[in-house]
């Protein structure tokens, strides 16, 4: 299936209806998805997720009208903001001046960020049948569509700020290998998730009231596994992490449209961290998606 080209489709959309109250629900039916697959791809393909690509692209459109010598409130309204302040506080927000300090300080250039590329390397991955397993851990509530989400594991575990949830896991559950699995479960048909970091399990009865527990059903995976990097030089694991992320978009951009298979929707994705990961010169992962071969007209 090509979702490059479906996410090719979405932004075609977004730029005919720009100024328009867009939904992510209407974007999503435009290019015949469901709201929760549709943020997922969108977000993992662009890296940003839907509702902030739609700001962003809608302040930057207004920061070219400015320099047209429009009027700030004409411009807001004609953008769908409410007020005059709130676009100039959400227009601070994306480019740290007020739009009419952004006019006396910027010439027209908009400076470009540069993100890390997968380069040669080729992603092959290995087609598994894997039987149902069961989850247990600690996650967070979040939203696809929104601006707060994030497929980025590492930043959860390093950014939470308390215990350490990774070996309080470890001694509670005493699962029979190790590994942490990643993976976002559906709340309801509105984007909202349930983003759990946890490790597999024979049973739920060492879990406390504090954990999430998931069950992930059977399915046909494409396993893909991400290429090396040298932790041990990037103690935030930076590096890993865009690898990461590269792979995730090269899996929706790339992958699919040649590969004979679709993404199934009614399984669940997820991502595998084990002994490979853990502060190696050759530090890897795997992401594990669940697919279904693309029948033949």
């Amino acid at each position: 299936m090509n979702y490059s080209k479906d996410i090719d489709r979405c932004i075609e959309f977004i730029e005919n209806n720009i100024k328009e109250a867009i939904t992510v629900s209407e974007v999503a039916d435009y290019v015949g998805y469901s709201v929760n697959h549709f943020c997922r791809v969108f977000t993992l393909c662009k890296g940003i997720s839907i509702m902030e690509y739609l700001r962003k692209r809608k302040l930057s459109l207004a920061a070219l009208e400015l320099f047209k010598g429009r009027k700030i409130i004409d411009i807001a309204l004609e953008y769908g903001f409410e007020t005059p302040s709130g676009f100039s506080k959400s227009f601070r927000k994306a480019f740290g001046y007020s739009p009419t300090q952004y006019i006396a300080r910027m010439d027209g250039y908009f400076n470009k960020g540069i993100t890390f590329k997968i380069g040669g390397y080729i992603m092959k991955p290995i087609i598994v049948k894997k039987p149902a397993f069961k989850v247990a851990g600690y996650g967070i509530n979040t939203n696809i569509g929104g601006t707060s989400y994030t497929k980025d594991i590492a930043s959860f575990w390093s950014n939470y700020d308390g215990e350490n949830l990774e070996t309080k896991m470890y001694e509670i559950l005493n699962p029979p290998n190790h590994g942490e699995v990643g993976l976002c479960v559906p709340t309801d048909k509105g984007g909202n998730v349930c983003y759990l970091l946890g490790v597999i399990v024979e049973d739920f009865s060492k879990v406390t009231e504090d954990m999430i527990t998931v069950e992930v059903p059977e399915a046909e995976y494409a396993v893909f596994t991400t290429p090396p990097v040298d932790v041990t030089v990037d103690p935030n694991q930076d590096k890993f992490s865009e690898v990461i992320k590269e792979t995730w978009k090269y899996i929706f951009e790339e992958w699919f449209k040649d590969s004979g298979y679709i993404y199934d929707e009614d399984k669940l994705d997820f991502e595998f961290y084990d002994e490979r990961c853990h502060y190696r010169t050759d530090t890897i992962m795997e992401i594990y998606v669940p697919v279904k071969r693309l029948l033949e007209n």
